[in-house]
């Protein structure tokens, strides 16, 4: 980003909102999607910036003298390899692995898991500002899932009744009696259990809507972080990846 920074980009205030030096991004990143920052800084990196930006016009590069080659050339020299794509990846890796941490509880259902690694997934793709317009498929298939989620409910109530019943029918009933309300409260259960992976799923769609989660999954990620996490919480790796994915990251 550096060697496409321009001067338009970025405005320099010496207080901001009780900060010192802050340095205010804002532009329109990848997909038209707009990228904005406000980062205090050191006095010299300020005045930097400010030696870099005078003179100039708002379109031009606010490093004139940087291009892609040279700052290939010297991150390789600091380190064989290093490219600037690696800090992204770097971040990208121990912010998931922070909030993997964090957010994942041994205790909690499949579907709370999976949502929990979609939380700390989209905490990765909005450091990488991997956003995207809202789908506008999104507010029908959202009340689609309302209305399931709405049946399942009278579903569940309807059993809870039923459960009733049938527990006082086997208090002073036959065999088959008790063994119909065992099915019955195995059901309520399993409703039960449906209408929470319902709940979870409204969650983790409303909350991934302007969020895209698979470019820094494939591209900005490392793969052992998730495959780790899997192996820990004992998550089907077919939660986290599909078969292309899968294939595509059998080495880790």
């Amino acid at each position: 980003g550096c060697c496409s920074l321009r001067v338009e980009h970025i405005s320099l205030h010496e207080q901001k909102d009780g900060k010192e030096y802050v340095v205010v991004f804002d532009f329109l990143g990848k997909d038209s999607i707009r990228y904005y920052n406000e980062v205090p800084v050191e006095k010299r990196v300020f005045k930097n910036l400010q030696l870099f930006m005078e003179n100039k016009a708002p379109g031009d590069d606010l490093f004139d003298r940087l291009n892609t080659a040279i700052m290939n050339k010297h991150l390789n020299e600091l380190m064989e390899g290093l490219t600037a794509k690696v800090f992204r990846t770097y971040n990208a890796s121990w912010t998931l692995q922070q909030q993997l941490d964090e957010l994942t509880n041994p205790d909690d259902s499949m579907a709370e898991k999976i949502l929990s690694y979609n939380r700390a997934n989209r905490a990765v793709a909005i450091l990488c500002n991997h956003q995207r317009s809202v789908p506008k498929s999104h507010e029908k298939s959202m009340e689609k899932l309302k209305e399931k989620i709405d049946q399942k409910r009278e579903n569940i109530q309807d059993m809870q009744r039923q459960v009733k019943d049938a527990q006082r029918d086997a208090k002073h009933g036959s065999v088959k009696e008790k063994v119909v309300y065992d099915k019955k409260k195995k059901t309520l259960e399993r409703l039960k259990d449906q209408l929470m992976k319902l709940e979870v799923q409204e969650t983790d769609r409303d909350e991934n809507k302007s969020i895209a989660l698979g470019t820094s999954k494939l591209n900005y990620l490392d793969p052992r972080i998730s495959v780790a996490w899997c192996k820990k919480y004992d998550v089907p790796i077919e939660k986290v990846y599909n078969k292309t994915q899968r294939d595509k990251f059998r080495w880790a």
